[in-house]
């Protein structure tokens, strides 16, 4: 029987970092996999130099999430009319104050972004929604309100499967401090230390999707963002850039599972199929 998984992301190049492999596995196996994007990332931070002169980076970033919807098997993407919020007080791109505009997804109502969302649900008679997790993985607001957004979308649309695209925090913890203490050079926020509120305890988790043979398709994704590679400031470390320079055995190990919370079943449990059904409530 074919399926349709509907991913929900907040920017472009969140969808290869946290289902790239479940949307290549499930467009292999012949099921249908639509992509959903509330922006188009364009107070993302890029290098000066990456961007011709009359070039939006929000165009740039489209184009780049286009290659990439290509790359795992998207045969619908979308956005949903909102802009960046950006994850701080100010643009990463040119440094100005970021005044949340009432079209910025942070700003936008939840139901009237859920309808949104909703709609294409319901167009598509979706399977499975993935969302984010309550924490938006690491706190960012757009990724937050992915959550809030994709929750209320799918009891709007009675969508039957809602699984939060979260990481096994101690997994995470543990990859961190791998990586530092091989000499990697990682962003000032990846510290062990921070991570206490990020992403999900392995407790709370219900999926563990083993992408391994989905790998190749997953990096390929990751390196179609090629704009968030870069940087203005020579000095900085992009996550993405870390994770490109990953050799194959511990990009493997970083990103051969994809974890995931469906809130309807225990914790504690690691079931491998995003399609298997969900409990009779009964």
């Amino acid at each position: 029987m074919v399926r349709t998984l509907v991913c929900f992301h907040a920017h472009p190049d969140d969808e290869a970092l946290l289902t790239a492999g479940v949307m290549a596995k499930a467009a292999a196996a012949g099921h249908r996999v639509v992509l959903v994007v509330a922006t188009r990332g364009d107070v993302g931070e890029v290098a000066g130099h990456f961007l011709n002169a009359d070039e939006e980076l929000a165009d740039r970033r489209w184009r780049e999430l286009e290659q990439s919807a290509h790359i795992l098997g998207v045969q619908r993407l979308e956005w949903l009319g909102y802009t960046d919020s950006g994850s701080s007080e100010h643009n990463a791109h040119d440094n100005q104050p970021i005044a949340h505009p009432h079209a910025s997804f942070v700003a936008a109502a939840v139901d009237e972004a859920a309808g949104l969302l909703a709609e294409i649900l319901n167009q598509e008679h979706a399977d499975v929604l993935t969302s984010y997790d309550p924490n938006g993985g690491y706190g960012h607001p757009d990724h937050v309100q992915v959550h809030r957004v994709g929750a209320r979308a799918a009891e709007l649309a009675n969508t039957p499967v809602v699984l939060e695209a979260t990481i096994d925090r101690d997994l995470m913890r543990m990859g961190v401090e791998l990586a530092l203490s091989l000499g990697y050079l990682l962003p000032p926020n990846f510290s062990p230390e921070s991570f206490d509120n990020w992403y999900t305890p392995p407790h709370e988790l219900t999926h563990a999707i083993d992408v391994r043979d989905q790998l190749a398709a997953k990096r390929s994704a990751m390196e179609a963002h090629a704009s968030q590679t870069t940087a203005q400031d020579d000095d900085t470390t992009r996550s993405l850039e870390v994770f490109l320079s990953l050799p194959p055995d511990y990009f493997e190990l970083a990103f051969g599972t994809e974890w995931f919370v469906d809130r309807t079943r225990p914790g504690g449990i690691t079931i491998d199929d995003i399609f298997d059904p969900p409990p009779d409530p009964s």
